[in-house]
């Protein structure tokens, strides 16, 4: 039972009607010890002490700019009546409970699934998670479930949808109090279906842990988040914790051509598929013809059309047809509606000059990507137009695929300017510096570097003839350029606009 300095173990009863007590929210939690009582009403749980009212619980989360235990006092006074931690505070207070746990990350999700009234367990909740596809892959099945006539959820990268209202978006997958008070209010606002990013960031910090999915799918991994994730192995093994993780009940959708596809679900209990343009499975697909208008392709031998264009659309078009499938939807529907599909804001988004210059842009932010978007222009250029590549990296972020990322584009590219995307903390110049030096000496006859970035879609404008193609890559939908911890306005679609018009393309 609850509420003695010498109980441990994990709290099992789960959560009822009426108020709720601190017991009722630890329904799951790991408890290694506890100061006081559990059977105290709380009224909110919060992980930032600074949004800490009367009758509230503070988690103490260990972050990787602040340490939330040095905030627990400042909590207590503020009106915490229970604080959560991983290392006890060497005083307490009088009145208040202290819970001990082995990590805060994973005790605040299940916490907040339970303050909120466990609403994924209501929801048809899909999780998306790869290196590249997630928010197209996301977002295709958010517009297509509305069409079927389902009120639906988003959450990712661009931005939140409940039903047709926007929700500012700040990260791929927001903390577990954010993400669970959306889903609670998605839910209460008549959703169904909700369809989630799930960052390998978000798995590891636990994000998304005690919520229930009805499926997931994986897309494909390749290097990126290495700041984070330190190795390769390690960005692998948190990718695949997610499927690990799945209930019976739930369905796990893979990518067959993707040389660890099968190692996502090799220990999952759910229900596995595989997607494939190359493979063998349940969802197979076939390229017929790929241009500029669309893709005409066979899924499951029946032919499409639709206007989504390359290779990596051809497989985020297989895994939302295999999700849908999956969740009951008639085959036939599903692709007539897909068929009229357009993807997320910011991939593979272009526009065509006055003089029929192509513009695309694209958040290609990882060598991969970059090789994708490239390796789909190469396929889809006639031969005779040149190939104009603007491209930075982030600063703060992985630094190892600088270099990569710059002779990726120069690989694929008639001319490369390499500038600055977002700099963060760090010297755009220094981070140009470090793409640079993985340029060999063909790529350094392509390449120039701008550091204003506006300056650097300029001058790829004007280095574009008629039907050239110019990608503007690493930022996608984002509206902003962060230097210096300020986000200043910057939209890649927007600028690129106002040069062809300034320059008269």
């Amino acid at each position: 039972m609850a509420g003695t300095n010498e109980d441990s173990g994990t709290v099992n009863s789960p959560l009822g009607a009426g108020d709720k007590t601190l017991q009722d929210i630890l329904y799951k939690v790991r408890l290694l010890s506890v100061n006081g009582s559990t059977g105290i009403a709380v009224n909110d749980i919060q992980i930032d002490s600074r949004k800490v009212k009367a009758g509230a619980v503070f988690v103490a989360i260990r972050g990787e700019k602040s340490d939330g235990h040095q905030f627990i006092e400042k909590a207590v006074e503020d009106g915490a009546v229970a604080v959560v931690v991983e290392a006890m505070p060497s005083s307490v207070k009088e009145g208040i409970t202290y819970i001990q746990v082995a990590n805060t990350h994973e005790a605040v999700a299940y916490m907040a699934h339970n303050f909120y009234n466990e609403p994924s367990v209501k929801l048809k909740l899909v999780g998306v998670t790869g290196t590249n596809g997630k928010t197209t892959i996301a977002t295709v099945l958010y517009n297509l479930f509305t069409e079927l006539g389902y009120k639906c959820g988003l959450i990712s990268t661009v931005q939140n949808h409940i039903g047709a209202e926007i929700v500012p978006s700040t990260h791929t997958t927001p903390d577990a109090i954010s993400l669970n008070a959306l889903l609670k209010r998605m839910l209460d606002g008549g959703c169904t279906h909700v369809f989630m990013e799930c960052s390998s960031h978000a798995i590891h910090q636990h994000r998304i842990t005690g919520l229930h999915f009805a499926g997931a799918l994986f897309s494909n991994i390749t290097h990126d988040h290495l700041d984070y994730h330190k190795t390769f192995d390690e960005y692998i093994r948190v990718k695949k914790s997610f499927f690990d993780n799945l209930s019976s009940d739930a369905f796990a959708i893979s990518n067959a051509d993707d040389k660890r596809g099968a190692v996502m679900l090799q220990n999952t209990v759910a229900k596995k598929y595989f997607y494939s343009l190359k493979n063998v499975a349940e969802f197979k697909g076939k390229i017929l013809e790929n241009a500029l208008t669309g893709l005409l392709m066979t899924i499951n031998d029946r032919e499409v059309h639709f206007r989504l264009i390359g290779e990596f659309n051809a497989y985020n078009l297989l895994a939302v047809y295999g999700a849908a499938v999956c969740l009951g939807e008639n085959a036939e529907e599903v692709l007539r509606i897909l068929s009229l599909s357009r993807g997320a804001e910011g991939r593979f988004d272009y526009i065509i000059s006055y003089n029929k210059i192509i513009g695309i842009i694209d958040y290609a932010h990882t060598p991969d990507a970059l090789d994708n978007v490239l390796a789909t222009i190469k396929k889809l250029r006639k031969g005779y137009e040149k190939v104009i590549t603007v491209v930075g990296c982030g600063g703060d972020r992985d630094k190892t695929k600088r270099p990569i990322m710059a002779q990726a584009a120069a690989d694929l590219s008639d001319r490369v300017i390499l500038t600055s995307d977002n700099p963060r903390s760090e010297d755009p110049q220094a981070i140009i510096t470090e793409m640079e030096a993985g340029l060999n000496s063909a790529g350094k006859r392509k390449a120039i570097s701008i550091v204003d970035r506006r300056e650097a879609i300029k001058t790829a404008v004007s280095l574009a003839n008629e039907e050239d193609i110019i990608l503007v890559a690493g930022k996608g939908h984002e509206k902003y350029q962060e230097i210096k911890g300020v986000k200043h306005p910057f939209d890649d679609k927007a600028v690129l606009k106002e040069m062809f018009e300034l320059l008269g393309k």
